[in-house]
């Protein structure tokens, strides 16, 4: 990999694979996205840097990589969107705070606080291994029959 200077901006492009988006949003928002222009929804995604164009010494163009979502979860419900949401708020002032941007917006600064709160009534980790383990165990029982 390249080193490059650290004031050096490094565009984003947005790779054309987007299979988990498809998988985590349903037949009704997919749906509502192509029949109503500038509906929204809101994602959790986690992106992959898959390629780089690199730059030569006196080349004006810009670094550019290019990453994949590898990873969306898209909020089902009203109650979620509001969730990420806020979350999403909670992020933007914590970056206005540490000077990434010039204001700070309205609302709480807590920003572990509100990401807590926001996913205070999601189940845990545990929680989904023990309805794996449940569901698992009721079709244990069924082939029994």
């Amino acid at each position: 990999m390249p080193k490059l200077d650290k004031d050096a901006e490094v565009e984003l492009k947005l790779d054309g694979a987007a299979p988990p988006l498809q998988t985590s949003t349903t037949q009704m928002q997919r749906r509502g996205l192509f029949e109503h222009p500038g509906m929204t929804v809101f994602a959790i995604v986690e992106l992959t840097s898959k390629s780089y164009t690199g730059h030569a010494d006196g080349e004006e163009k810009q670094p550019q990589v290019k990453v994949r979502v590898t990873g969306a979860e898209v909020a089902q419900t009203d109650e979620q969107a509001l969730m990420v949401a806020e979350v999403m708020r909670a992020m933007y002032r914590h970056r206005k705070m540490n000077g990434t941007l010039d204001e700070i917006g309205p609302g709480s600064r807590d920003v572990e606080g509100a990401v807590s709160e926001a996913l205070g009534n999601m189940p845990t980790e545990n929680d989904f291994e023990a309805h794996q383990a449940a569901k698992r165990a009721r079709n244990t029982r069924v082939e029994q029959y």
